[in-house]
């Protein structure tokens, strides 16, 4: 793919060759499906447009200096679906049956694989709909799970570099013991006012509190929150944050480096403490934060306009495991062959 210039491509969708799909009818899945087709087809009463029946996942496949091709954790992704196919009602795609689909559609399009050197990845977004037809609120009896792929570069054009977050009191992305756990479009959709208005007013997006109190940290964007202090990784624990799978990476290789981990509940107050704080997820990766604003009170809190030694670290550590320079210790990649 010569004419694709991979170090310059935004985080954005891409087409590409293949699509993979597979349906859930009579109380089972079927055979995967391979398709070139961007669309879908649905009964207007399907649960997925009527009662928000969806969920989804997001994953990387990287080509390393090696040539392969290796895929992060994907069975932690397929877990994390079980879990909001649960939540929801949905019927659960067995983690055998979402591993091999990610790898039949990063292997189906493997000329879309960046280079190792440039910084990209193959961004995969597994999807699962409910496709039958309900008018009461009920779960549907037939389901849709598919997967597409496309090259993607940074989620913050910034790239590892610090970042400005505005803290939001006026907005929640999910509510306490509700749907903010699991990967469901509902919570991105809460979302969405508040971040363009971030956009708007200079920010990279919103660090969302817990609903309950607006005192402590809960989300930041669409990403979850650490913080460095005292040679500690300190991420935020609530009942409505979703389990991010590279921020529980990030806590298995703090702990490689000698750090203490802890996961609790964070107050506002406690970020003029942290020597470094970041945002982390499957897209961005690691994302320095260099300053927060209190959107409501104007109060900032300044973290340098470099990314600090210990988020550079686990950094470059987690980096090096998916690109195949670092030792793979726990086992992590799935090698697409």
């Amino acid at each position: 793919m010569s004419d694709i210039n991979w170090s310059s491509l935004p985080f954005g969708y891409f087409k590409t060759d293949y699509n993979v799909r597979c349906y859930y009818r009579n109380g089972k899945w079927g055979e995967l499906e391979v398709s070139q087709s961007e669309e879908i087809t649905m009964h207007m009463a399907a649960t997925c447009l009527h009662y928000g029946q969806e969920a989804f996942e997001g994953l990387k496949a990287f080509r390393g200096e090696d040539g392969k091709i290796r895929m992060f954790r994907p069975d932690e992704n397929a877990k994390r679906l079980m879990r909001s196919a649960d939540g929801i009602m949905m019927a659960p795609v067995p983690e055998d049956l979402f591993v091999e689909a990610c790898a039949k559609v990063v292997k189906l399009n493997e000329r879309f694989v960046p280079p190792a050197e440039s910084g990209a990845s193959l961004y995969l977004r597994p999807l699962l709909i409910g496709t039958g037809a309900q008018v009461g609120v009920k779960p549907a009896d037939e389901y849709l799970f598919m997967v597409f792929a496309g090259p993607v570069g940074p989620y913050f054009k910034e790239g590892f570099n610090p970042v400005k977050f505005q803290i939001v009191k006026d907005a929640d992305r999910a509510a306490p013991h509700g749907t903010g756990t699991i990967k469901v479009g509902g919570n991105y959709a809460a979302s969405l006012q508040s971040g363009f208005r971030a956009h708007a007013e200079g920010y990279a997006n919103c660090i969302y509190l817990d609903p309950s109190t607006h005192s402590f940290i809960d989300e930041v964007g669409a990403a979850n929150f650490f913080g460095i202090k005292n040679n500690t990784y300190i991420t935020p624990s609530s009942s409505s944050i979703l389990p991010s799978i590279t921020n529980l990476s990030l806590r298995t290789l703090a702990e490689d480096l000698g750090l203490k981990v802890e996961q609790r509940p964070v107050a506002i107050e406690e970020l003029k403490e942290f020597e470094e704080v970041a945002a982390c997820g499957t897209a961005a990766v690691i994302s320095p934060i260099g300053q927060i604003v209190d959107r409501e009170t104007g109060k900032e809190y300044n973290f340098g306009t470099e990314a600090g030694p210990t988020s550079t670290k686990l950094y470059n550590l987690l980096r090096g495991i998916q690109l195949g320079t670092e030792p793979d210790t726990h086992n992590w990649n799935y090698i697409v062959e």
